[in-house]
């Protein structure tokens, strides 16, 4: 995906970025039934798809597919939001635009896996989400087979089938509610979804900055300069780049 600007007819090098409180706005508009608030938000967030899909590029999948699908789960996200939650969108839509194509990786795995097995595993999947939310807490898969009344066998097989050998984000072995994955075998600790997804959010944090705000930290943290030199550069005092400086970190922390 490297130097490619254009996905499905979508120059990503022009994606609108909309701020929070014009999300809030228009997730409000959209839930009365306004289309064209709908259609904004939608266009809002294509840059979220685009920070997703760059997670399983690496599949060999095509990269309009994978841009397709995702914008499904956005707008499965945006119909399913609820707006009285005291949670970000983002927080909320990234996990359902990966979900969506990992739903998409699965059902189109060169592995074919038998009908009533791909049901109880999409069952299973249901269900831990529905006890993950109802109790924040992944349940175990002792817990799982129980509330759908089956073995625990039937629940490790099914979710086992549609596992996709090749991923390095799959599950090699579950028991008791964790997942080892491959990934976790070549003692990679950086790229971690939990990394992953936090990069995404601190990235969409400092691109609601003002320019001069992001230009400091810029000057600060990637290129090492103290508050002095900055001043120096800037044209302003140390003093109001101390405070501008704390002013930008205050922002990111409250928007984290």
């Amino acid at each position: 995906m490297s130097g490619k600007v254009e996905i499905c007819g979508v120059n990503t090098a022009k994606l609108k970025v909309l701020k929070n409180e014009e999300t809030t706005e228009l997730l409000k508009k959209s839930k009365e039934g306004d289309m064209k608030a709908r259609e904004e938000l939608i266009a809002g967030n294509l840059r979220l798809v685009l920070s997703v899909i760059q997670k399983f590029v690496s599949r060999g999948e095509n990269v309009d597919d994978l841009f397709q699908v995702g914008c499904i789960g956005l707008m499965k996200a945006i119909d399913n939001f609820d707006i009285t939650m005291n949670v970000r969108f983002s927080t909320y839509g990234v996990p359902m635009i990966i979900g969506e194509i990992r739903r998409y990786l699965r059902d189109n795995s060169s592995i074919r896996v038998s009908r009533s097995m791909r049901d109880m595993a999409y069952k299973a999947l249901q269900m831990k989400e529905k006890i993950i939310n109802e109790t924040q807490k992944e349940p175990t898969m002792d817990e799982l087979a129980a509330a759908l009344g089956v073995r625990r066998e039937e629940v490790v097989f099914a979710l086992d089938s549609i596992s996709d050998p090749v991923s390095l984000y799959e599950p090699l072995y579950t028991d008791g509610g964790e997942s080892i994955m491959i990934v976790d075998q070549v003692s990679d600790t950086r790229n971690t979804d939990e990394n992953w997804l936090e990069q995404i959010a601190l990235t969409d944090a400092i691109e609601r900055l003002g320019s001069r705000e992001k230009h400091i930290l810029a000057l600060r943290f990637f290129f090492g300069k103290t508050q002095m030199e900055v001043a120096s550069e800037v044209g302003i005092s140390q003093a109001q780049v101390s405070r501008l400086e704390k002013n930008a970190i205050s922002q990111i922390k409250k928007q984290l």
